[in-house]
């Protein structure tokens, strides 16, 4: 009987490391300033808008997609990411892009894409009537 207290115990003792482990790995900061993005050395999620101006990277070699984005102050940031352009790149109205700059640009991991809503383009439509 004190076997399976002390077992109980040890399990439990080893879930509560585990779930502040897991706890303390996915802490990930949002940063829409990308002054901020540049000196931290955690996973960052920025957010900005693609500077189309500069346009678009494709490497089939090294299988690397890179762009440049700007924050809402106008500050610009070179982010590659390991992997292919997402669908809908083009015509998004901003970019999320999770990971760590180092080295000069941001290494992305994900990258999300927010598009303009088509009950915005109805919104201004009907507003016009």
């Amino acid at each position: 009987m004190k076997n399976k207290y002390i077992f109980g115990g040890f399990i439990i003792v080893v879930f509560l490391g585990l779930m502040m482990y897991l706890f303390t790995q996915s802490n990930i900061e949002y940063a829409d300033d990308f002054a901020k993005v540049k000196t931290t050395t955690k996973t960052v999620k920025a957010t900005g808008s693609w500077v189309k101006e500069k346009n678009y990277n494709i490497n089939k070699n090294e299988k690397t997609f890179s762009f440049f984005i700007a924050d809402e102050n106008g500050n610009e940031m070179k982010v590659i990411y390991e992997g292919t352009i997402p669908n809908n790149f083009e015509s998004a109205t901003s970019v999320v892009v999770t990971g760590k700059y180092q080295n000069g640009y941001f290494h992305a991991k994900d990258i999300l894409t927010k598009c303009p809503s088509k009950y915005e383009e109805q919104q201004t439509s009907s507003s016009s009537l």
